[in-house]
């Protein structure tokens, strides 16, 4: 199961509230800029963590890709 990025979790919040406003088109656009930018933040901190080295993923991406999906 495929968790949601904090990035992902404040979009739907801001959706629920009615505060996400104009095209949609746009909004997505948006949201996966800011998914991509947290995605490289997570793959830094995996990859500067020594705690993480011993975990059974080949790299950091695809700890990444596995923990949240594509």
């Amino acid at each position: 199961m495929e968790k949601q990025t904090v990035v992902e979790q404040f979009a739907i919040a801001l959706y629920e509230k009615g505060l996400l406003k104009g095209n949609g088109d746009d909004i997505q656009e948006l949201l996966e800029q800011f998914k991509e930018i947290e995605k490289q933040k997570i793959i830094y901190t995996y990859n500067q963590s020594w705690h993480f080295r011993d975990k059974p993923y080949e790299t950091a991406e695809k700890y990444y890709n596995e923990t949240f999906g594509k």
